[in-house]
């Protein structure tokens, strides 16, 4: 009776972990995003390559993101930070359904939590709509469509492989400050490049900039889709639903559950 009752309860660490984590993936990052492209930043002025400003943007975004997984809050809830990698692990079988939903709600909130503190820049964040996520000028929703599909299958891709060899597991956070780094300059002007229904989530609700909101959903969530198809024969090689500190949880099990046979 106490162990069916101790699995009913909710996991608030794994929620508080997981809020927590999008909180500060786009307060810093979405900071970094206005400092970089907000009107009148001093930063246009010392980078005036607008693509020399992408790729930084992205490798600070997408580090902050690998900080982020191997921090204690990382070891927690493994840092999904994003729907889509939720998804992707709930597809995978390595998280199941009920605690897959707790992970999307925590994201969205914190996404907005993040987000609200963003208004403390002001006009420099009012200009870019606080990092809100919209189709290019010159580029249809279509093109926006396509551009986060591609994006988010990429990016899904990779982790899943990194994740399925365990002589590559250790450096998957690594992995993302490289990646956005080249994917930011590719995609930033076609979408702005979100790969993250929460990323585009936080800023929509505070700037209330909603233009063809639906393709961060529908684009990442569809990418991510069609990536866990691609790799799915290395479903069975991932051992949990983490993107870093794996020795923690499964991993030791399933050595435990080997050596008792």
């Amino acid at each position: 009776m106490t162990e069916k009752k101790n699995e009913q309860a909710f996991p608030w660490n794994l929620f508080f972990a997981e809020m927590a984590g999008m909180a500060l993936l786009l307060l810093v990052g979405l900071s970094i995003v206005i400092l970089m492209f907000g009107n009148d930043s001093p930063l246009a002025e010392w980078i005036p390559n607008i693509k020399m400003r992408q790729v930084i943007t992205g490798f600070l975004f997408g580090g902050t993101g690998a900080m982020i997984a191997i921090s204690p809050l990382g070891k927690i809830s493994g840092a999904h930070i994003n729907p889509a990698v939720t998804m992707s692990f709930w597809l995978f079988k390595k998280i199941d359904s009920r605690t897959a939903l707790i992970y999307v709600v925590a994201q969205l909130i914190g996404a907005v939590i993040g987000t609200l503190p963003l208004l403390l820049w002001g006009q420099l964040g009012q200009s870019i709509s606080f990092g809100a996520t919209t189709p290019g000028v010159g580029y249809t929703t279509q093109n926006a469509l396509l551009g986060e599909v591609i994006t988010t299958f990429t990016m899904v891709s990779l982790l899943a492989i990194f994740l399925g060899f365990r002589q590559i597991r250790p450096y998957t956070p690594a992995l993302f400050p490289f990646l956005y780094a080249i994917m930011v300059p590719l995609e930033a002007d076609i979408s702005g490049i979100s790969t993250n229904p929460a990323r585009s989530f936080g800023p929509g609700v505070v700037s209330g900039q909603w233009d063809a909101w639906w393709i961060y959903w529908v684009g990442p969530l569809a990418g991510a889709l069609l990536a866990c198809v691609f790799t799915s024969r290395l479903a069975k090689r991932i051992t949990s639903a983490k993107l870093y500190h794996f020795d923690s949880d499964q991993d030791r099990l399933a050595r435990k559950i080997k050596t008792a046979e």
